[in-house]
């Protein structure tokens, strides 16, 4: 998601730059590639809104509310500690109608990507369900044939209605549509560190509270982090992407597992050393061998000065007693999975998501034109329990 840059409101994506040279250096903004839209005129009704959740049901409050309040249907993508028997009992307690609760397991009737094979032994693979969940929800809106869909985290909040609906109007101009986080900012470990000591650092557009126009997206949800800046990629560059609205992401520890850190390095490198790329107007070819070479020696330095910064930083108000200590290790996590990626296995995982994007594309035109998320759910291979009366249509509302 996209916290607001000084200058955020003077970019528009559509304006013509001259290509700057390749700095092959991470930059702290990306927001000239994305259009500020304040205060919209218009307004469209939302088709549905997909939640992916792994918190206990409690986490979804701001979700059946906010569903409740947009009259469409709501996916609810559950597994660990989230249930769908819980979901569903919640609803009900709220008199929230239109949420389709179901627990994703295992035998999920999507493409097998060949990205997430390339990663499976290597030290950095993930081990997060998010992307998969991501991906049915994309399925379902194609066989539903829903046009205006939010994907929403169950840590979102603060999501105002006619903002909201202002949004999802401009989907007729843009393939995606971020709500400008106001809250605790999305970043990385590493971005999180370089904020805290002191560096520049912002954020950007993101799948936890994002519009999306259905059939304009036709990428998909990789397995790696940040898979919601790949999924608004075209293969060769971005595609129209606006910033409206508002919301909050609910504060969390960064640096509380170290774990974290090296999950997100690979994916980490891989958008913003693109994002970069895109930045300075340079085609995504750019992208071989010898640019990530310089990229991945340029993040090295840039996790080891912020290490240096950490032991003479005073630690937000917010940290632990052991902030330092917490903030180091972590570093020293993103380094280690930093030192197993090399730049021939940035340019062979490109490459090879190229080919993920045609499959995902052909898989595309393989799904039926079903009546209702139920039956796009089974089609998928999932069990669906209870399922409560459905909200109105997108053609009754006003």
């Amino acid at each position: 998601m996209s916290s607001a840059h000084p200058e955020a409101a003077k970019s528009n994506r559509g304006a013509r730059r001259r290509p700057r040279p390749v700095d092959a250096a991470q930059h702290p903004w990306h927001l000239d590639l994305v259009s500020r839209e304040v205060s919209p005129p218009e307004t469209a009704a939302i088709d549905a809104i997909v939640v992916p959740t792994a918190r206990e049901v409690s986490a979804l409050d701001n979700a059946l509310d906010l569903a409740a309040q947009a009259n469409c249907s709501l996916i609810v993508l559950c597994s660990r500690k989230a249930d769908a028997a819980a979901t569903a009992d919640a609803a009900r307690h709220k008199g929230v109608m239109g949420v389709v609760p179901v627990d994703v397991g295992a035998g999920v009737r999507l493409p097998r990507f060949q990205t997430t094979a390339l990663l499976t032994d290597k030290a950095f693979v993930r081990r997060t369900d998010t992307a998969g969940k991501r991906n049915l929800g994309l399925a379902i809106s194609r066989m539903v044939g829903w046009q205006r869909v939010l994907f929403l985290d169950d840590d979102i909040n603060e999501i105002v209605i006619d903002e909201l609906t202002a949004g999802a109007a401009l989907l007729d101009r843009y393939g995606a549509v971020g709500l400008q986080n106001d809250g605790f900012a999305d970043n990385s470990v590493v971005c999180h560190a370089n904020r805290d000591t002191g560096g520049e650092q912002g954020t950007f557009v993101g799948g936890g509270a994002m519009l999306v126009s259905v059939a304009r997206i036709t990428s998909f949800f990789p397995d790696v982090y940040n898979e919601d800046w790949f999924v608004l990629l075209n293969g060769s560059q971005l595609i129209d992407v606006a910033m409206s609205g508002t919301c909050a992401q609910t504060r969390y520890d960064p640096y509380a597992d170290p774990d974290r850190a090296r999950q997100e390095e690979f994916g980490d490198c891989l958008a913003e050393g693109i994002f970069s790329l895109l930045d300075n107007q340079v085609p995504l070819r750019a992208a071989d061998a010898t640019f990530w070479e310089k990229f991945l020696a340029r993040r090295a330095e840039f996790i080891d000065s912020i290490v240096q910064k950490v032991p003479s930083t005073v630690p937000p108000v917010t940290s632990t007693a052991d902030w330092t200590a917490h903030v180091l290790e972590a570093l020293k996590a993103s380094k280690r999975s930093l030192a197993e990626i090399s730049p021939e296995l940035c340019v062979e995982y490109l490459a090879t998501w190229r080919q993920d994007r045609r499959t995902w594309r052909r898989y595309l035109r393989t799904l039926p034109r079903l009546g209702t998320p139920r039956e796009a759910l089974e089609h998928l291979g999932l069990e669906v329990g209870d399922e409560l009366p459905p909200a109105s249509s997108p053609s009754s509302r006003p």
